[in-house]
């Protein structure tokens, strides 16, 4: 997890928060939008890192498991070797 990734989408959420209250406020749709969209795209970036750090977990698992694989493959080569 990128603790500046998740920053950054914590900033624009706020961002969007205060952008569309404003607009709530002045009674401006397009800034109502706008701030809406920030947060659309916060979540977005949250997504991206979750997805980021769901691979990395699998891929450290695929590895715990390949060098289990390899240290069974090795006692079995040399169980048929004696």
């Amino acid at each position: 997890m990128s603790l500046q990734e998740r920053a950054k989408a914590a900033a624009k959420n706020i961002e969007g928060k205060v952008e569309e209250a404003v607009g709530n406020i002045t009674g401006d749709s397009e800034r109502q939008a706008s701030g809406q969209a920030k947060q659309v795209e916060a979540d977005v970036r949250n997504a991206s890192e979750d997805v980021k750090d769901n691979a990395k977990d699998v891929a450290n698992v695929l590895h715990e498991k390949a060098k289990d694989v390899a240290e069974a493959v090795k006692l079995k080569a040399k169980e048929a070797l004696d």
